[in-house]
């Protein structure tokens, strides 16, 4: 007899993974199960090589990227040609998410650091999910607000001492 307990722990399948990996992201977390299933169904998962660009500065496409493992880097290249890098993002990090709800050229660069492994959902995916389930917009409209209102409470708290220059351009949030 060849039982999974001879075998070891059951693994789950890259399904449920997918499920249990969008679930942790809050732009999601507050849907209902059957729209995250067709989510985790139509994620896909991507590797990526160190110097490997995930997305350049002025691109259009949409797509989001929740960092499984490795480490990326986000960089901005300004007008005479030289390079700003701006964060480094790790395994939990879930970037791009505005561009799966509009159209949008990219403001900055991310590339692969180290080897990445990503879960990855296009724009025409999420919005055929949508699509299918309309009542899940508020929802992800909320969960957006939430995040630009607690970077912004964030950024203030951690620049208490904030230029004259930098006070003007606070109330995102506001929008």
């Amino acid at each position: 007899m060849n039982s999974s307990a001879e075998n070891g722990p059951a693994r789950p399948s890259e399904f449920a993974q997918n499920l249990d990996l969008l679930r942790q992201v809050p732009f999601f977390s507050g849907l209902p199960l059957e729209p995250l299933k067709v989510l985790a169904y139509l994620c896909t998962r991507e590797t990526f090589r160190p110097g490997e660009t995930l997305f350049q500065q002025g691109d259009q496409e949409g797509a989001a990227f929740f960092v499984i493992d490795g480490q990326a880097q986000l960089s901005r290249r300004d007008e005479e040609g030289g390079e700003t890098v701006f964060s480094d993002y790790d395994a939990g990090s879930f970037l791009g998410g505005l561009s799966l709800l509009a159209e949008s050229r990219r403001l900055f660069t991310l590339t692969a650091e180290t080897e990445m492994h990503c879960l990855v959902l296009t724009r025409d995916k999420f919005v055929s999910t949508m699509g299918q389930f309309p009542d899940i917009v508020p929802k992800v409209l909320e969960a957006v607000v939430k995040s630009v209102r607690d970077w912004e409470k964030q950024f203030i708290i951690d620049h208490s001492d904030l230029c004259d220059l930098c006070r003007a351009r606070i109330g995102v949030s506001m929008v």
